[in-house]
């Protein structure tokens, strides 16, 4: 079926009229049994040294919006549950394309061995297949997927939108307010507004300043033939400039207004090309908005000084539970995934109660914590933070003093006022603190007191961005551990592997406790009174395990508690401070005082009966 390209220029509505009768027939010819879907792999350079893959490769977000003679790596991916021998084969049809296109469908250059993009996906999904689309010209793309296995065949379609760049101009037309919402003016302030000037201005200590650069800090900037789409390479060669030998200020005013217009890091680099967005009246299907990882990472991904992304992708963060919707647990959503935590500060913004609309999973990413538009300046920070406003805790404790920290602890916090909770509620399976306490265990709040006041340690204010200070440090680009502790990890330490011995970024730490610190685990005192003085989380081990002791069944060591209905009101609150300290993680770290505190509280209440 061929489809007129000059029609979506004409008629506003074009555009959405045929890709709605495309969605109709793509729901038309899928099954579900078994489930499958086709995605389009983003590539980055982490991802071409770690599979060995020519360096050649064009880079990609993974968008469906893309660029004409870019290429879309797509791949069918289907259930893990489906064994994969199972699988018989996958085939791939082009069913639609614009008029006057001669493109087909050709093999993949991404090897077996490269894996879904996304930790969280690999989890659930395999690859079934793979194929490429390199479009010629504008206009709406079709592929289909038959994947057979020996329990059924699965038949998936996915609509792909092949356009040319437009630059900033364009988009600040409808984006700068009165016509679509306002995203240019917040996002001028942004250091991404700004990349390739000031690098070419020698702005950021650079002598030169290269093409290598290019492909992330401009628009559509890709010297492969095909790719003749208006980019910032090809507007280059039509106006014949040639970029300065070295970095000064007034390079980039003397750089034309056509180049400009696609220079620095902007709309198109995040949503696709524009052109048949902006010609068909701004159909938002036309444009990619996409809250997967992969956007991010094709340019932070590139270690060893673009390493944003392979920190995020060692996280915890990166495989968030697959499943925080269902009965009972849509209020998961607001921390698990990247929409409903969006939109949980969104309400917070706003003023108005978060409802947990789209249950939808993306992990918690890159977009998660940062706004990209920088909306939420000028009360966050230039990182792009997405919000730093003040906490308030289950207890009532607003936190107000984190720095960026804050940040974390509208998800890290116990949820529980454990003054009236440990004291009243009957013990389940679910009975306890939510699994990460963080915030409070910082703020020495919500730990099950007895009624008595308990000491704090002065982390919470004497270390100004909290968690991001301590989780965050910097590692240095020729350790071995870049990418494995530190930085996007949220990792302060790596226990000791075949390869890598064990570390401790106590370079935040050292600023206080001098820079003979080596490690977390430094001797203080005798906490636990045995006689010894051993490092600190060790001795909170030893109060963990005495006060695991002291509960059911008792006299019995054990690294985790089985909660029920036998359990005593007793039990249940040196039961919730077991938790309160075993899920905080840090072994006393966070607040070494507040931890010992509760730990032999409990087991002297517990002592006690």
């Amino acid at each position: 079926m061929d489809i007129q390209v000059k029609n979506f220029y004409r008629t506003p509505t074009g555009l959405l009229a045929v890709l709605l009768a495309v969605a109709a027939a793509t729901t038309a010819i899928a099954q579900t049994t078994p489930v499958a879907k086709i995605a389009a792999r983003p590539l980055s350079r982490d991802d071409i040294a770690a599979y060995k893959l020519p360096s050649t490769l064009e880079l990609t977000g993974g968008l469906f919006t893309i660029g004409v003679g870019q290429p879309a790596y797509l791949e069918a991916q289907l259930d893990i549950a489906v064994p994969a021998s199972d699988i018989i084969s996958a085939t791939w049809e082009l069913t639609t394309k614009p008029s006057g296109s001669k493109t087909l469908l050709t093999d993949s250059p991404l090897t077996k061995d490269v894996a879904i993009y996304e930790p969280s996906d690999r989890l659930v999904l395999q690859v079934a297949g793979r194929t490429l689309l390199r479009p010629d010209v504008t206009g709406v793309y079709v592929v289909t997927a038959t994947v057979a296995t020996r329990t059924g065949t699965a038949k998936v379609a996915q609509t792909l939108i092949a356009a040319n760049y437009v630059g900033i101009q364009t988009c600040s037309f409808c984006h700068s307010g009165g016509l679509a919402d306002v995203k240019v003016p917040s996002w001028s302030k942004t250091l991404h507004s700004s990349i390739f000037k000031d690098n070419i201005d020698g702005l950021t200590g650079q002598t030169s300043y290269g093409s290598s650069c290019w492909g992330c800090h401009t628009v559509g900037y890709d010297t492969t033939a095909t790719a003749a789409n208006g980019g910032f390479d090809d507007i280059m060669t039509k106006l014949g400039w040639t970029p300065p030998a070295t970095t000064k200020v007034g390079n980039y005013d003397a750089v034309p207004d056509a180049l400009k217009n696609l220079a620095n890091i902007q709309c198109e680099n995040c949503h696709g090309p524009g052109s048949l967005h902006a010609g068909s009246g701004g159909d938002t299907i036309a444009i990619s908005v996409s809250k997967d990882s992969g956007v991010c990472g094709q340019c932070h991904g590139a270690a060893t000084h673009h390493v944003k992304s392979g920190e995020w992708a060692n996280s915890r963060h990166a495989v968030t539970t697959r499943d925080p919707s269902g009965a009972g647990r849509e209020g998961c959503v607001g921390c698990h995934t990247q929409a409903g935590f969006t939109s949980k500060m969104d309400a917070a913004k706003a003023g108005t109660t978060f409802t947990a609309m789209d249950t939808s999973f993306n992990p918690i990413n890159c977009q998660t914590c940062h706004e990209p538009h920088g909306q939420s300046m000028p009360n966050s920070s230039a990182h792009l933070v997405r919000t730093t406003a003040s906490v308030k805790l289950a207890d009532g404790t607003t936190v107000t003093k984190g720095g960026t920290g804050l940040l974390c602890m509208n998800c890290h916090q116990s949820r529980q006022n454990a003054a009236t909770y440990a004291a009243t509620t009957q013990g389940t399976a679910r009975f306890g603190p939510h699994h990460g306490p963080q915030a409070d265990m910082l703020q020495g709040a919500n730990g099950f007191t007895y009624g008595k006041h308990f000491p704090s340690s002065a982390h919470k204010s004497a270390v100004k961005d909290t968690c991001v200070t301590c989780h965050m440090q910097t590692v240095d680009a020729t350790d071995p551990a870049l990418t494995l502790v530190g930085g996007h990890t949220f990792k302060p330490s790596l226990a000791a592997t075949a390869k890598l011995p064990a570390k401790d970024l106590v370079g935040a730490c050292q600023t206080c406790h001098g820079e003979d610190l080596t490690s977390f685990d430094f001797p203080l005192f005798d906490y636990n009174d045995d006689g010894v003085i051993e490092g600190v989380q060790t001795e909170v081990h030893h109060l963990l395990d005495e006060l695991a002791l002291l509960l059911p069944p008792l006299g019995k060591a054990k690294t985790e508690l089985t909660i029920d209905s036998t359990w005593t009101q007793h039990q249940l609150e040196g039961g919730y401070n077991w938790q309160m300290v075993a899920n905080d993680g840090s072994l006393g770290i966070h607040n070494t005082a507040y931890t010992v505190a509760l730990l032999k509280a409990s087991i002297a209440d517990l002592k006690a009966k």
